[in-house]
């Protein structure tokens, strides 16, 4: 090893903040490699990493348990990514500004960008017709199910091979959702399986855009877990599609449109003074990761005009709580000003992180290592 990866004596009980005693002792127990000195071969130095590893584990002392904890709701990181960042109230895919993106990029370039690809485009590969199902739902599910019933574990596969079928995986969601085999960019092919003119199909392509990823939410995780054993691309994707089916995930859409309904059937402002009553939520509004708003819906609304009801809406909400709009109102004011199907929130946003969920099973692929945390017990004791 180089001399930069071991450290003297004083060196390891400084940084440990131990007396010579307790090096030892960690010696003993195999916790840090130690080794003769070449210098000076009558003293000992220590591997510089495993001092690295105990001072960390130290620092965090008792206080583990409770990190742990709080990282799985909102709190701290729990892994390493070179995907996407939230930072300053801001999105970034690679370093670059989504929001900026989406005013001319196309979803598929994003795609290549999250997944690391340099923006080279990947090849088309022989697709086939999606079953047939009375819902996007049902036609999702069954074409990803049908894919993970035949496609190869991603392990120990060759990169371009997986960043190949993820450019064709991409294209399978898309035909699902349009519920035949389609040409073209993904924006435009929605776009003429919902009847829309050239403005409408930018817009679908600029939400894809900024719905690609988010981080590690929920569905993202998932689909990062079946990654981490080695499961094939699809079920990856499937395992994020069926967390996403979730009602405080991407079947928000439907609670914010009963959210309108009922501020159009009672008026915005009786509306909010109803659920702050009740302490109800107001879905589509407020968001833990944007205090000061959502950058994607502010993204996503300045491009159109909001329907004159859902504006109204905005502005009760904002007068009674302050709370600014999310992702989840905008698609379904887009949806309403582009006369969309219901289910057309819930598509855009199946297809857009279809990208992200990718992406992230490629990069855990590549680190290779199994997700598999912890629970803490609290049911009856064990029996003697």
């Amino acid at each position: 090893m180089k001399e930069a990866d071991w450290l003297s004596a004083r060196e390891a009980l400084d940084r440990l903040g131990v007396r010579p005693q307790t090096l030892y002792a960690y010696v003993s127990r195999g916790l840090v490699s130690a080794e003769a000195d070449p210098a000076e071969p009558r003293r000992s130095r220590y591997k510089r990493s495993d001092i690295a590893r105990l001072a960390k584990r130290k620092a965090r002392g008792r206080k583990a348990a409770a990190v742990a904890a709080d990282a799985i709701a909102w709190g701290e990181p729990v892994l390493d990514s070179a995907i996407t960042s939230v930072s300053g109230g801001r999105l970034f895919y690679r370093g670059r500004d989504a929001a900026i993106l989406a005013e001319t990029e196309t979803f598929e370039a994003v795609a290549r960008l999250l997944r690391g690809g340099g923006g080279a485009p990947a090849p088309r590969v022989r697709r086939f017709q999606p079953p047939q199902g009375e819902s996007v739902r049902l036609r999702l599910m069954t074409t990803l199910a049908a894919r993970t019933a035949r496609d190869p574990p991603a392990l120990g596969r060759e990169g371009r091979d997986l960043a190949d079928e993820a450019a064709s995986l991409l294209d399978t969601v898309a035909d699902a959702v349009c519920g035949h085999v389609g040409e073209g960019p993904i924006h435009r092919r929605l776009g003429w399986a919902w009847g829309c003119g050239a403005g409408g199909m930018d817009l679908i392509r600029r939400s894809l855009v900024l719905l690609a990823d988010h981080e590690l939410n929920a569905s993202t995780f998932a689909a990062r877990v079946a990654a981490s054993t080695g499961a094939s691309l699809s079920a990856c994707v499937l395992a994020g599609l069926a967390t996403l089916t979730g009602p405080l995930h991407g079947g928000m859409a439907a609670e914010v449109d009963g959210l309108a309904a009922e501020a159009r059937r009672v008026g915005p402002r009786e509306a909010m003074a109803a659920r702050l009553i009740h302490w109800r939520p107001t879905p589509g509004f407020g968001h833990p990761l944007y205090p000061d708003g959502d950058p994607r819906a502010r993204a996503l609304l300045r491009a159109f005009q909001a329907p004159a009801d859902m504006q109204a809406l905005r502005e009760a909400v904002d007068a009674s709580t302050g709370q600014r709009d999310n992702i989840d109102f905008a698609l379904v004011a887009l949806s309403r000003n582009l006369g969309l199907p219901p289910d057309a929130p819930f598509a855009l946003f199946a297809v857009a992180r279809s990208a992200g969920w990718l992406a992230h099973a490629l990069e855990q692929a590549r680190d290779g290592a199994l997700i598999r945390p912890r629970a803490r017990y609290v049911g009856p004791a064990p029996e003697i």
